[in-house]
């Protein structure tokens, strides 16, 4: 039997294109990896319901790696241990205030699986919630009560990098904040002793799998540490130039099908 691999995947700008659906030729390449007996994960910065139907469409028996790594769990697997880290309240207030000082268009606080927004519009509601609605709209520093999951911002166009800038200013010991493009640029505000590296980490022993046998493909700022953890980490070649810098390989865009190009080379499928 050929030695098995875990195959770690980014959604956003790498098995997705820009039309979000997967291509027919990367589900192919996908679906021979699973037949071939190699693990297919989803390591994404989304939550799980933004990320279900594509768990679902790839017919995916394993662990889903969501916000980044401070959420873990497995779909089909009740017994499997769930990840589930948190911000601690004062910190996420502090930073709440500071974003909006800066100037933002929208923020979503995730607790699990639910949710808060300030405005229940725009492009979180359209590609983060799945329909779902919030439990509630508006000043979040008065909604929120517990210790949330993780906090995305949506910064005004036009304060992107003064945002960038006055957060790196800003010393915080509980969290990582980390930027992801997709229709808008998106930060996103984490536990910092998680990443998808830690995840990929766990989901890895669980099937013992060596790391040298992990293959991870990624192309934005929330993927470097999982890209630098793999044996095989692959950036694509839509990638930021950080992360091809440090990646073992770079492989064709997330238009040009670069998932299943190094797959069916590397895997011979």
């Amino acid at each position: 039997m050929k030695q098995r691999h875990l195959i770690a995947l980014d959604l956003d700008g790498t098995l997705l294109p820009e039309n979000q659906i997967i291509s027919p030729r990367t589900k192919d390449a996908l679906l021979k990896a699973k037949k071939a007996g190699h693990i297919v994960a989803i390591a994404t910065g989304r939550p799980y319901r933004a990320s279900k139907r594509y768990y679902q469409e790839l017919n995916l028996t394993s662990p889903i790696i969501n916000f980044n790594g401070a959420s873990v769990h497995h779909p089909l697997d009740k017994q499997y241990p769930t990840t589930k880290e948190t911000i601690d309240l004062k910190t996420s207030l502090h930073l709440i205030s500071i974003c909006k000082e800066v100037g933002i268009e929208n923020m979503m606080i995730e607790i699990n699986d639910s949710f808060y927004m300030m405005k229940n519009e725009g492009f979180f509601a359209n590609f983060l919630t799945d329909g779902i609605e919030p439990i509630a709209s508006g000043s979040l520093e008065s909604l929120l009560t517990e210790p949330p999951t993780a906090i995305l911002v949506e910064p005004q166009a036009d304060r992107v990098k003064a945002l960038r800038d006055t957060l790196d200013q800003t010393n915080s010991e509980t969290t990582l904040q980390r930027w992801w493009k997709s229709k808008v640029s998106v930060l996103e505000i984490a536990p910092n002793h998680v990443t998808k590296a830690t995840a990929l980490h766990e989901v890895a022993k669980h099937y013992n799998i060596d790391t040298e046998h992990i293959i991870a493909f990624g192309d934005e700022e929330n993927d470097l540490e999982m890209i630098q953890f793999a044996g095989q980490g692959i950036a694509m070649g839509n990638a930021i130039t950080e992360l091809k810098d440090i990646a073992h390989a770079v492989t064709d865009t997330n238009e040009e099908d670069g998932i299943a190009v190094y797959l069916e080379k590397a895997l011979t499928l």
